[in-house]
């Protein structure tokens, strides 16, 4: 588990995080047409990155991946798609590290504590319950 405070260092372990623009930008196409067809095209976003061995950026929540609560009283797993979204929650820097978006989908569907994963929970937000994750995870089989 490192710690990804300093800028430089985290220019070197990026390579995984290549890539994540594009969900971000499928995510806010989804947020301006909220339509079926769009969200199908976000989910298939996130599977090509996830086969292209894509990282997602997970702060640490004592040994555990961290969970935030929603209105509604669930908790989810919170990822984020690059440093710059992280830091939009405005608390201070934790640990973080990089997941397999693969091991952490699967991962997600065993923990019957949470409700799914939400990426990038303070701006370009998806919420993906256990079934959305595993649409993702049927179709790369």
């Amino acid at each position: 588990m490192a710690d990804h405070k300093n800028k430089k260092q985290n220019e070197t372990v990026d390579a995984g995080l290549c890539g994540n623009e594009k969900i971000e930008e499928a995510i806010a196409a989804l947020q301006q047409e909220p339509t079926q067809e769009m969200l199908a095209h976000t989910l298939t976003v996130i599977r090509r990155r996830m086969k292209e061995n894509g990282q997602l950026i997970i702060a640490d929540g004592q040994i555990r991946v961290q969970a935030i609560k929603t209105a509604d009283g669930k908790a989810w797993w919170a990822a984020f798609t690059s440093f710059e979204e992280e830091l939009k929650g405005g608390g201070s820097v934790k640990s973080t590290f990089l997941a397999n978006i693969d091991k952490l989908f699967a991962s997600a569907l065993t923990v019957p504590e949470i409700a799914g994963v939400i990426i990038n929970p303070w701006n370009r937000t998806i919420q993906l319950d256990k079934n959305l994750i595993q649409i993702i995870e049927g179709a790369k089989r």
